[in-house]
């Protein structure tokens, strides 16, 4: 497996954890970059974590960062703008700033974190400027690997975590008619694709959509999810141009829990494409919503 100096920007996050766990777990070093960087609670791994502190924005601190590293995996995610960390700032000019200081220090491999649907000509800031990101890493470092995963699940996310809590409610409001299809895929396993891409020459410069192994509509995993906890709720069809007003006054508040992005992502699909790279190109073969359910969410009231 992996071996050498490993520096994982955003090691911390949600994904970044679960990199950082593999690929220490595949023996090699990893140099965890973040703005507060921690030492994962790896038993007897100390002697191959490194902590870094880092931020994407600054440019001495990446080259710092990237310094006598062999591969670089960015996977700083932002999903909600906050003062001067802004959608542009972190995946246009960060992931821009980090392909470019790798490629000047002579890096092996980047891996570059995005997600299904990008598109510059998306309404949503968040799509476009995951666009350009890829489009700036793409310019900087011919040969990274782009990896787009679909929503990712897994214990104490923010996904199934949202909907533990919203099933909770007497009616429970859909996004539309709740027919919006989503392919959400188990975080461990694009950690897993992570260490592929890392190791497969032949993953040179390509891009791979990463969707868990069935698709679901909205409403189906609202369902999954209520029947989990054997909860019965009234399903309640929510116009998305009045989920947009809602997200327009949160935006007023200093952490708005909707935002009009997150509303925008909730219109689309988000599906693998065709004719690009998947999973089973990483010879990976995901796992499902229904078989994590019982890992993710816990204990129900079966």
């Amino acid at each position: 497996m992996t071996h050498g100096l490993i520096t994982v920007f955003g090691g911390t996050g949600f994904l970044g954890r679960a990199i950082v766990r593999h690929l220490v777990e595949s023996g090699a070093t990893v140099r965890i970059a973040a703005r507060h960087p921690y030492a994962p609670d790896l038993a007897g791994a100390s002697d191959q974590i490194e902590l870094q502190t880092a931020d994407v924005r600054d440019e001495d601190s990446v080259a710092e960062a990237v310094n006598g590293a062999t591969s670089v995996v960015n996977a700083v995610g932002l999903y909600v703008e906050q003062g001067k960390a802004t959608f542009d700032t972190i995946h246009v000019e960060g992931a821009g700033r980090v392909a470019r200081r790798a490629q000047q220090a002579g890096i092996r491999r980047l891996v570059y974190i995005s997600g299904i649907g990008v598109d510059p000509a998306s309404p949503s800031k968040f799509v476009r400027a995951r666009a350009y990101g890829e489009q700036r890493v793409h310019n900087a470092f011919s040969d990274a690997v782009i990896l787009r995963p679909s929503v990712m699940f897994g214990p104490n996310d923010a996904f199934l975590g949202a909907l533990k809590t919203v099933t909770r409610l007497p009616v429970v409001p859909l996004f539309g008619n709740g027919a919006t299809r989503l392919q959400p895929v188990y975080v461990e396993d694009v950690a897993k694709a992570v260490l592929q891409a890392l190791d497969t020459p032949e993953a040179a410069g390509k891009i791979f959509e990463l969707g868990g192994a069935q698709i679901y509509s909205y409403r189906d995993i609202v369902e999954r999810v209520l029947a989990y906890f054997d909860r019965r709720r009234l399903l309640l069809p929510v116009p998305f141009s009045v989920w947009k007003i809602l997200a327009r006054m949160a935006s007023l508040l200093p952490n708005p829990p909707l935002t009009r992005d997150q509303v925008i992502l909730m219109e689309m699909d988000n599906v693998v494409g065709t004719g690009i790279g998947t999973f089973a190109d990483l010879d990976i073969d995901p796992r499902s919503l229904e078989q994590m359910l019982s890992h993710c969410l816990g204990e129900s009231l079966h």
